[in-house]
């Protein structure tokens, strides 16, 4: 595997490999890593090139500052890099063109044969208006970095609306000249459990299924965790404490990311309220907003880091298409932290075991659920199957209660896995009443099937299920153990 890998990454199996081959290759490489903010893309790139690297700088972020950050600033820092990596003493560029014919000839000095691995990290804060920086990036790659085999040029960025127009779909000098391109995502709970495991954090399953629940597997939040604390512990001091370290993330987050953030909270307040999510004509139903070009862009950049996600329900139409927040950070933040005036300290502490609490763990399970579909399908023994996975929605009327069921599994080989969640401490025990609405469920979804198909309602809890008279309904049962794989 990779020739400098240190061995202190969680996950990122593909990723590494990816980097690996591309630091191997003989050819100019141009690799462009975007992502949520605080997924790990800086962390990623520096355990692995650390001691390979020719050239490094990050943009000055314009959140982060009490004044606006301006292009002879972004200049200033640009050239304090140059020296750092050697450059002799010379007079800061008043030009982004200027600035990268001063890092092509520091890079022509540093050259020994080997591989010169340059990482530019946050990019779009580079760009400043009227800096002219996207030319000059291009004009160095074109005439400079792409001549030289042995350049390997990786560019991150946070602002994935910026990276997506501006680099991974641009049409103007550097269309398709990046030879890479990767989308870093959350942790899984695998994932999650194996950096807590490194860090000798002890959590019980029940516990890291929950803190995914709070967190949605960003690593840079689970850092902040302290051993020998409970869970609710450590929430209370993330969220509920007096100068809480992520009290005010949820802000600063959209800040960093996007021009114009609160349009683009906005979009996730909404979605926020309905856990199976809007469709698009919803969305602007509900925001008094004109549908177009400027809201296809922001969810298409709300969904590239994976603040959303998209899915067809089942029974519509198929260019029916409804759009979900599922980052758990959000989700959990609008529930209990947006426009709340907290005093409680200890919030989780005290109100963990209360009904409204209890409530949105059940919601959220199902969210995490949905995003763990390939672990549910593993487990299922179903990997090998195509199959799609769905929400559906049961209109009620005045003969017939609605249902809301937020995953349905379609098999190729006609089974339809009807999914219902359970997260409880305890064995699910299921009564009559249970039995009744379940197989009314299963009757109903029959309806709406092909005659080749059959449903076999699935069981996706924590502990497991208690046989009894009507614990005969289930055909499948998914336990914890198989969402960490």
């Amino acid at each position: 595997m990779f020739t400098i890998y240190r061995g202190k990454i969680i996950g990122r199996k593909q990723e590494i490999e990816e980097l690996d081959n591309l630091y191997k290759s003989d050819r100019a490489e141009f690799v462009a890593i975007y992502g949520r903010r605080r997924v790990g893309k800086t962390f990623l790139v520096k355990e692995l090139f650390q001691d390979k690297m020719s050239f490094y700088h990050s943009g000055l972020s314009p959140y982060d500052k009490e004044r606006k950050i301006t292009m002879r600033d972004q200049l200033e820092a640009f050239y304090a890099s140059l020296m750092n990596f050697g450059m002799e003493e010379n007079r800061c560029p008043k030009t982004w063109m200027e600035a990268f014919r001063m890092l092509g000839s520091l890079l022509d000095q540093l050259d020994d044969g080997t591989r010169q691995v340059i990482f530019i990290d946050e990019l779009p804060w580079m760009d400043t208006a009227r800096s002219k920086f996207l030319p000059a990036l291009e004009n160095f790659w074109n005439t400079w970095g792409a001549w030289r085999d042995r350049v390997m040029l990786i560019v991150c960025g946070s602002a994935t609306s910026w990276m997506l127009d501006n680099l991974i779909n641009r049409k103007g000098g550097l269309y398709d000249r990046l030879t890479w391109q990767i989308k870093l995502s959350p942790f899984t709970l695998g994932e999650c459990k194996a950096f807590f495991d490194s860090r000798q954090i002890i959590m019980s399953p029940y516990d890291l299924i929950e803190c995914y629940m709070v967190l949605g597997g960003i690593p840079y939040y689970m850092n902040y965790f302290q051993r020998g604390k409970s869970l609710a512990q450590n929430i209370d001091l993330l969220f509920f404490n007096r100068n809480a370290k992520l009290s005010s993330e949820f802000h600063r987050l959209f800040g960093s990311l996007f021009g114009n953030p609160e349009n683009y909270m906005e979009v996730v307040r909404l979605l926020a309220k309905r856990y199976s999510g809007y469709t698009r004509e919803e969305i602007v139903t509900q925001l008094k907003i004109t549908s177009g070009g400027t809201l296809s862009k922001m969810l298409e950049a709300l969904t590239a880091s994976d603040f959303i996600t998209t899915y067809c329900p089942f029974g519509q139409p198929q260019k029916t298409v409804c759009y979900k927040l599922t980052d758990s950070f959000c989700q959990f933040y609008l529930h209990f932290i947006d426009g709340q005036k907290m005093t409680d300290e200890a919030f989780w502490l005290h109100h963990q075991n209360m009904p409204p609490i209890n409530s949105w763990r059940g919601l959220a399970f199902e969210q995490i659920c949905f995003l763990h579909a390939n672990s549910i399908k593993k487990a299922l023994g179903i990997e090998g199957v195509a199959s799609t996975q769905s929400a559906w929605i049961v209109r009620g009327d005045n003969d017939k209660k609605g249902a809301q069921i937020d995953m349905l599994i379609i098999r190729d080989d006609r089974i339809v896995n009807l999914c219902e969640m359970k997260f409880l401490s305890k064995e699910y025990e299921p009564n009559v009443e249970d039995e009744m609405v379940y197989r009314n469920r299963i009757a109903t979804l029959q309806e709406k099937l092909s005659f080749k198909q059959t449903v076999h309602l699935t069981l996706v809890t924590t502990v497991g299920l208690k046989h009894n008279a009507h614990s005969g309904v289930f055909q499948k049962i998914v336990t914890l153990p198989a969402l960490f794989h």
